[in-house]
């Protein structure tokens, strides 16, 4: 899942080059079967103003219009990006890992025993993965503040279900059956994710992401109760920690599928909330309460429509937010076959909304 940022820039191909070479890791996962958002650029700041237009929306300044920002696979939608995955701490962690064209990642030793997950070890971002550090301080440097830019994480139970599944799953059975039948061997390595996943956002931050997206894509695979024991103190752990030493630092929570669990995500205590396309803005709006940041949430399947209707259901989006607090996205991201032309239409749409 990649960053889709409109505004035009020439530093991108000279980021591709600065890292590619520096670590075979990242040669190996910069693959599109899974690729996920690891760096992003994300609208430029209001004239006048001292932060880009994302941070300021975020905590409530009073804003023009909703900053704006793409996600999801396919490199050609991308201006100023930087391809990772979720999964690039695995390797760090004494997780070996592939990602196989047609398949997907593909675990090599998914634990199953309490044995299995002591050989996993915490996360050394600054070790294991300098050039994520690099590239986020080179980008920016080369933005100057003129754009936010963001850091992207796997949250704890994704990252497990990954793991312990071998790879992508469309039952979870592996997953759950070590949650309900080993749960303390389950919980051991969320720990480790959490420590790890506190860590690697904290690197982020110190090395210039000024605001940082954690994913849950498998965390909606639970039942209510079932979130609030193997995912939600995992989150609200990461966030703690974060705070303690980054309290400004901007934390977005993405979960797809999530419209069961919306009253409990802020809960976890992050600043923003991203909707999927599943739950209607105006009342996931009501059952966050207007002081929860929102992110989201046009069904990723109207760029596929004429421009007339992603332009009526732009604007229904943003008037269902409401004024502010409110970053424009999908619901999730890009498919691929998507239009060029409509998703620049989707920016120039964007773009030109005023309160």
């Amino acid at each position: 899942m990649s960053c889709i940022y409109s505004g035009s820039c020439s530093i991108s191909s000279f980021l591709a080059h600065s890292i590619s070479h520096n670590s075979r890791p990242y040669a190996s996962i910069s693959k599109p079967s899974s690729i996920q958002c690891s760096l992003g650029v994300a609208e430029p700041k209001v004239a006048g103003t001292a932060e880009p237009l994302l941070l300021n929306a975020v905590i409530g300044v009073d804003v023009e219009r909703p900053p704006v920002w793409l996600m999801r696979q396919a490199g050609r939608y991308m201006k100023v990006i930087l391809f990772s995955d979720i999964l690039t701490p695995l390797s760090g962690m004494n997780i070996p890992f592939d990602i196989v064209k047609g398949k997907g990642p593909i675990i090599f030793n998914p634990p199953q025993t309490l044995v299995d997950v002591d050989q996993v070890r915490e996360f050394m971002p600054e070790e294991s993965v300098p050039f994520v550090g690099e590239a986020l301080t080179i980008l920016r440097k080369e933005v100057n503040n003129e754009a936010a830019v963001l850091g992207f994480v796997g949250a704890p139970f994704t990252l497990a279900s990954y793991v312990v599944e071998g790879g992508s799953s469309k039952n979870f059975t592996k997953i759950k059956r070590l949650a309900f039948s080993e749960p303390k061997v389950l919980h051991s390595l969320l720990q480790k994710f959490a420590t790890s996943m506190a860590k690697y956002i904290k690197y982020q931050a110190d090395s210039g992401a000024q605001a940082v997206q954690i994913f849950d894509s498998w965390a909606t695979e639970l039942s209510p109760v079932d979130f609030e024991e193997f995912s939600l103190p995992y989150l609200k752990q990461i966030v703690d920690s974060v705070k303690q030493t980054h309290p400004n630092l901007p934390l977005i929570l993405y979960a797809s599928g999530s419209g069961g669990l919306l009253e409990r995500l802020p809960l976890t205590g992050v600043d923003v909330v991203s909707l999927d396309w599943t739950v209607d803005m105006a009342e996931g709006r009501r059952r966050l309460g207007h002081h929860m940041a929102v992110q989201g949430n046009v069904d990723p399947g109207v760029l596929f429509g004429s421009k007339e209707f992603i332009t009526h259901r732009i604007l229904d989006t943003v008037k269902k937010a409401g004024k502010g607090k409110h970053i424009l996205n999908l619901g999730h991201g890009i498919k691929v076959g998507t239009p060029e032309e409509n998703v620049a239409h989707f920016f120039e749409v964007a773009k030109g909304i005023r309160y």
